[in-house]
Formats: structure tokens, sequence, C-alpha cells
């Protein structure tokens, strides 16, 4: 995503030290080149054992995909009866989505957003957004009772860690259960993405207005890792709600 302007840095978070940022177009590049590791052929373990969290027994929930690129968990959810919307800078994973699975879709222009487009599926349950993430609101693409961040938080530039906040606080009904996936590591070691969040981070982003639970955390150092210099990676998935405002 843009690195954007006028979004200050976190001071009390360790993290914010990674000084690191990639813009759209080196997350066009990735997809163009096809170097995109962050990308999944299975559904992601910590959605198969948690997806009651996020459903929490709904039927037909609305759920937000950030940065979704060609996550296959998006058919996955809509083949249990539940609609999907994601974003993504580059239309490249939205496409192969699409062809990967079969899905027919149309491809819109939006009128509000410069340069934006959305793919849809001709039944209805899906629709992709390439735009700047931050060029979405509520207004363009209704608010949800699910969101799955499998991969946002991590990418997102720090500096622009709390507008995203506001941007995800601004798409969740009274409802909504949000799932997000964090990574934390030595940021001496490792610039990323995906960059290092901390718990400390979560709850200064989040914790003045969402309940905050850690529903699980995992050593997911692999082969993948090692390269970054790393004798330590942690995957954590917290479960976030709304605190009630009476």
């Amino acid at each position: 995503m843009n690195n954007s302007p006028g979004s200050p840095q976190l001071k009390t978070n360790s993290e914010a030290t990674q000084k690191r940022t990639l813009s759209e177009k080196d997350w066009i590049n990735k997809w163009e080149k096809n170097n995109i590791g962050f990308h999944q052929n299975h559904i992601h373990t910590f959605l198969e054992e948690f997806v009651n969290d996020l459903l929490n027994n709904r039927k037909q929930v609305n759920i937000f995909f950030p940065l979704c690129g060609k996550a296959v968990d998006m058919k996955w959810l809509t083949d249990m009866g539940h609609t999907v919307v994601g974003v993504d800078v580059c239309e490249i994973g939205l496409k192969e989505f699409f062809e990967e699975h079969n899905i027919p879709y149309v491809e819109e222009s939006l009128p509000d957003i410069p340069d934006g487009k959305v793919f849809k599926s001709t039944c209805g349950h899906i629709s992709l957004y390439c735009c700047n993430l931050f060029n979405l609101s509520s207004s363009v693409i209704g608010k949800f009772g699910g969101i799955w961040d499998r991969g946002a938080m991590v990418a997102i530039n720090p500096c622009d860690r709390e507008r995203y906040a506001e941007l995800i606080l601004s798409l969740m009904e009274d409802d909504c259960r949000y799932l997000v996936v964090t990574s934390v590591y030595d940021i001496k070691s490792y610039g990323g993405p995906p960059f290092c969040v901390t718990d400390a981070a979560l709850e200064t982003l989040l914790g003045l207005s969402c309940n905050i639970q850690c529903l699980k955390s995992v050593e997911g150092l692999t082969e993948k890792q090692k390269p970054w210099g790393l004798s330590h990676y942690e995957e954590k998935i917290f479960l976030i709600t709304l605190k009630s405002k009476s």
C-alpha cells in the first residue's frame, strides 16, 4: 500500500522502528513477477480451526478480506453460503481467483475511485475491488459482520497502521467478529514484510474500542523465514469485537 503522508507512527511501539515501506508499485511488481510467497494454496489452518469464532453460528455473513490477493479462503466461505468482499491493489490475483475456481465474473469501473475496478461473480456472492485500500469506505462497500485478516495488518506499512485500524473500525457492524493474524519476531534481524505486530501494538490500535482475545499462538518458523535471519517467528490469531456502547 502507499505510504500515506500525515499518518503518525506509533511512538510507543517498538515495531515503529521498522522503517522499510512498500509502495503500490512494489506489490504490483510482486504479482507481475509471481513473487507471491505470501499466497497459500490451502485454507489457512487458523481459519479452519477458528471459523466459528468468525461466524458465531450466523448464516449468510458478509465478510471482508483486506488485501485479499487470490486467497482460496474466499471460495471456502462463499461455498458455506456467506458473501465476500475483498480488495487488493493488483488485479492479477483478483482475476486469477475467479479463473482458478472457474467462477464467472464481470468487471465494472468505480466512478468515485480513479482507475478503480471491481470484479463481481455473476452469482453475486463475491466482489473483489482493485484499488488502494484506503480509497474504500463503508459508503462504497458497506459494513461487515466478519473480517478475515490473514495478511493485511502485517503488510500495511507501520506508519499507516493507525489509518488502517480506523478504516477497519469504520467497516465493522455492531456484531462484527474480526479475526486477525499477526507475526512477532526480532525486528533487529528482519525489516519486513510481514511486519512485526506485537500484542501491545494491537492494544494501542484497537483496545480503546474493542475487546481483544488471543485465540492461539504458534511457533511459525519454517524454511521460508530462516533466510530472513530469524531464529523465532511467532504467529498469533486474535478475535476482535466491538465493545458495547452502553
